[in-house]
């Protein structure tokens, strides 16, 4: 299994958006938002099976447009063939569960579990899995992104949790590839701000 597949898929991308519990509707017009704006990576939670009408929505919406859309709070294999079959690009996990992540490779996707420790991201590295989300973030602070840095640099973290305009600068400034941001985004000034930030700008 490789860890690596994340590079191709984010490209040079700094902030992936979280749509979680929303009808297909209002999931794919925020989706639409975020990529107007220039934030190409989109995640969709499939927490419970009613969210997987928006998840398979959106992936519909992101194809016109070139757009990757990705699964979310993926916790179980089975879970991982609902999110493939709904034409999810990646998976993510709150936690790091192997079988989930192997069930994922089995399917021919990344898939990128939440660690929150050095021990689980070293345990993930050693399965192949290099790109790994940082989770809750916002509890970790952005030292622990320095501090995990020396001893496992190979790590590519995914900062999530907590995250919003306001902090999302101090994560890629302290060493996250990437930040996403979920539950900030019901503040409608958030996705402005964010894709200045995703455009490599410095939010003000």
């Amino acid at each position: 299994m490789s860890g690596h597949d994340f590079e191709a898929l984010f490209g040079d991308a700094r902030v992936m958006v979280i749509l979680r519990d929303l009808p297909p509707g209002e999931t794919v017009r925020l989706a639409e938002l975020a990529w107007d704006l220039g934030i190409a990576v989109v995640e969709v939670p499939i927490r419970t099976p009613e969210a997987v009408p928006a998840l398979r929505a959106a992936v519909t919406a992101g194809r016109r447009r070139d757009r990757i859309v990705g699964a979310g709070t993926v916790r179980t294999p089975a879970q991982v063939g609902q999110a493939v079959a709904a034409g999810a690009a990646f998976t993510v996990a709150p936690g790091l569960d192997l079988a989930v992540a192997d069930a994922a490779a089995g399917h021919g996707v990344p898939h990128l579990p939440g660690v929150a420790t050095p021990t689980e991201a070293q345990r993930a590295l050693d399965h192949g899995l290099v790109w790994l989300k940082a989770f809750p973030a916002v509890s970790l602070g952005p030292a622990w992104f320095r501090a995990v840095a020396g001893p496992l640099p190979e790590a590519r973290f995914v900062a999530t949790g907590g995250v919003d305009a306001g902090n999302a600068g101090d994560f890629l400034a302290a060493g996250a590839r990437v930040v996403a941001v979920g539950s900030a985004l019901t503040d409608p000034a958030q996705l402005p701000r964010l894709a200045t930030l995703a455009a490599g700008s410095a939010v003000t």
